[in-house]
């Protein structure tokens, strides 16, 4: 998939990934990490996508330690980091580490002086063009709350005042968006620098303390953020990733709405599905008459969601809206999407049922704003 200018995040360039994941560890740590990290080295060879990875200590700080690993593209990574094998494996790191951050870059230049990039295999690998953006980018966890108890949640989250924006020189919290669908509920950041920083910071502040201790027992997942390392399989479990950020190649509109769309995929179909709406939405980015100005397409497993900023009201283009203007879009997403799950089933032929289908999947917004004094 060729990417344009206009993509500033995405996971579906092909590129290969070097991830890097900074440690800092407790002291006499040492030998059980070393322990748990040979654990893991050994089981994420044998992953689908995985070429290699180092363990390195630093010359300086003989507490602080890099791992870095190269895959042959995102996908395989997501789909490793994200899984119930990688919690579990990673597990006995936690009690080892007292900070950790992870980065991820895909390959755009590389030098091998005796081995030059000659073959056409080598050169596809890595990244085709520098992304251009504005520094913001978008993150979105969900997570599902008990049947029945939807109401109550909305209030809890739809009433608590906003953290402050700025967290330290570098990094800011510009935008929270929170969305549900029945029982699923969708919350979108935009952050400009550190997002382990921002999301550390968020969760010291009292008020946002208090909405999360009292959703607590609405979760159909159970936590305690209280206690690290069930906050940390909480929020990995929750994270929906980014699969691609696209902006249209003209100025920014002066009123635009949020919309958080929601797009169950057949099973086994949920990257398939995202990889069909970034790329539906990667062509609406050059049309100077399409109403979508901006979208975020996330997905895990056969979890699907695209965040758009439109002008104007959803319906009056509901092609665009739903990301399948063009030929065979419509049916294409037909194939992909699970309709029985969204109450939309059978042919989106006509334009009635693409109607049906859009205010299905038009999440209801809870809360959308801006950080404080942002």
């Amino acid at each position: 998939m060729t990417m344009s200018a206009r993509v500033s995040q995405s996971a579906f360039d092909g590129s290969r990934l070097r991830v890097i994941l900074l440690l800092d560890l407790y002291e006499g740590a040492q030998e059980q990490f070393l322990d748990a990290y040979e654990h893991m080295r050994n089981k994420v060879a044998s992953v689908p996508g995985h070429i290699s990875d180092q363990l390195c200590q630093s010359i300086e700080n003989p507490s602080q330690w890099l791992i870095t690993s190269e895959w042959e593209s995102a996908l395989p990574f997501l789909a490793w980091v994200n899984s119930e094998e990688h919690i579990q494996i990673v597990r006995p790191m936690h009690s080892c580490v007292r900070d950790t951050r992870s980065m991820r870059y895909s390959i755009l230049r590389e030098t091998h002086p005796d081995q030059p990039l000659t073959t056409e295999a080598a050169r596809a690998s890595l990244q085709k063009a520098a992304r251009v953006g504005t520094g913001v980018t978008r993150h979105a966890i969900t997570f599902t709350v008990k049947p029945g108890s939807e109401s109550k949640v909305v209030d809890i989250l739809a009433n608590y005042e906003a953290p402050e924006a700025r967290i330290n020189g570098t990094t800011r919290l510009h935008r929270t968006s929170l969305f549900m669908h029945g029982n699923r509920v969708v919350r979108a950041v935009e952050v400009e620098g550190d997002l382990l920083a921002t999301l550390c910071h968020v969760a010291s502040q009292p008020q946002v303390q208090a909405v999360e201790e009292a959703i607590n027992p609405y979760l159909e997942q159970d936590r305690d953020l209280s206690v690290s390392d069930s906050a940390r399989v909480f929020f990995t479990r929750a994270a929906l990733p980014a699969m691609q950020h696209v902006a249209a190649d003209r100025p920014q509109p002066d009123h635009l709405r949020r919309h958080m769309l929601y797009y169950p995929a057949v099973a086994g179909r949920g990257l398939e599905l995202a990889r069909f709406l970034a790329r539906q939405d990667e062509a609406a980015a050059s049309d100077p008459d399409s109403p979508v100005y901006a979208s975020t397409v996330f997905q895990r497993d056969d979890v699907v969601t695209r965040m758009i900023d439109v002008t104007g009201e959803l319906d009056l283009d509901p092609l665009s809206a739903l990301g399948v203007k063009g030929p065979g879009g419509a049916a294409e997403l037909e194939r992909l999407l699970d309709g029985a799950a969204i109450g939309v089933e059978g042919s989106l032929d006509s334009e009635r049922t693409l109607h049906r289908l859009l205010a299905h999947a038009d999440m209801v917004p809870v809360t959308d704003r801006t950080s404080a004094h942002s």
